[in-house]
């Protein structure tokens, strides 16, 4: 095993760099649910220090261990739910596993199987807050049914599991935003780095809403999202950088791959029409760009999705 901080792009390859199974991780749609127990940890249990790429929920209903994100801890609680976003580095150790779900997901997993404006939905989705949240008896045990449905399907094969897991996990999310997070703003969230990290979020999702619905034909730079918030370029990408780990060149970069995704899964739209729409003026620099993201290119990306 390495032993350098992992710049983890998924689940599925930080418990291979961890040593840990990944039987039960189905690596390829972008989502997981895990009872923790089944993992098998050898107790206690300590992780490397990470950085994910997606986002969690962690559902404890009995068990004892301790996050760490950054500088900051927490102690697991019963009936805690905890959730993060790919941010920053963490660790986390386990001494008693009884009942713990963890379930992780990717932004093109939301876009494709719950709703394409996700973060205008559940704006929670982008907070910083790094807190567990403790839930009522009533509430977790509402939860619980929810997480233990979608774990059901996720273990069997029906054609369309991932459909139910989505509208599954859709109504996860609206019990959880309006219990914990009904009057939530992200932009009011945290210190002035934070707010500008977050508005930075805000207008790169809203200007590839904008690209999608041909509301604009621009393709923003780091110069543009600069503009947007009156400051510095150079200024904006440190704190980006410092705040989140990637800088905002790779921000683009990875939005410009899931909304990619996102089309050649879910439209009709000729290969050559979405690399337009995305700002590309060759189809084959499109072609290069993803198959350089994604290790294939769009036409398999497509074909594959079509099969599945």
């Amino acid at each position: 095993m390495k032993n350098e901080n992992p710049e983890t792009k998924s689940l599925y390859e930080l418990y291979i760099h961890l040593g840990l199974p990944v039987d039960m991780i189905q690596a390829k749609e972008g989502f997981a649910i895990l009872n923790l127990k089944a993992i098998n940890f050898k107790l206690p249990y300590e992780s490397l220090s990470f950085r994910p790429d997606y986002f969690s929920f962690l559902f404890v209903k009995e068990g004892i261990g301790k996050y760490t994100i950054d500088d900051t801890s927490f102690e697991v609680q019963p009936h805690s739910i905890y959730f993060t976003n790919p941010s920053n580095y963490r660790t986390f150790s386990w001494e008693k596993i009884e009942e713990v779900y963890l379930i992780t997901f990717d932004e093109t997993f939301l876009k494709q199987y719950i709703r394409q404006d996700i973060y205008s939905e559940f704006p929670f989705l982008l907070t910083e807050i790094i807190s567990p949240k403790i839930a009522s008896d009533q509430f977790y045990n509402e939860t619980e049914n929810i997480y233990l449905q979608i774990h059901k399907e996720y273990t069997e094969q029906s054609l369309d599991k991932y459909q139910i897991i989505g509208h599954l996990l859709a109504i996860l999310l609206y019990k959880i935003k309006a219990y914990f997070w009904e009057d939530y703003n992200p932009i009011y969230e945290g210190n002035r780095s934070s707010q500008i990290v977050k508005s930075f979020k805000k207008s790169l999702e809203k200007h590839y809403r904008d690209l999608i619905e041909r509301k604009t034909e621009q393709v923003f730079r780091i110069q543009d999202y600069a503009d947007t918030q009156n400051l510095h370029p150079n200024y904006l990408g440190n704190i980006v950088k410092t705040k989140t780990g990637k800088s905002i060149s790779t921000w683009i970069a990875d939005k410009t791959i899931v909304e990619a995704k996102s089309l050649l899964q879910n439209s009709s739209m000729p290969i050559k029409e979405i690399a337009y729409v995305l700002g590309f003026s060759e189809t084959a620099h499109f072609s290069n760009y993803f198959k350089k993201h994604v290790n294939i290119s769009p036409i398999q990306y497509r074909k594959e999705q079509n099969n599945l």
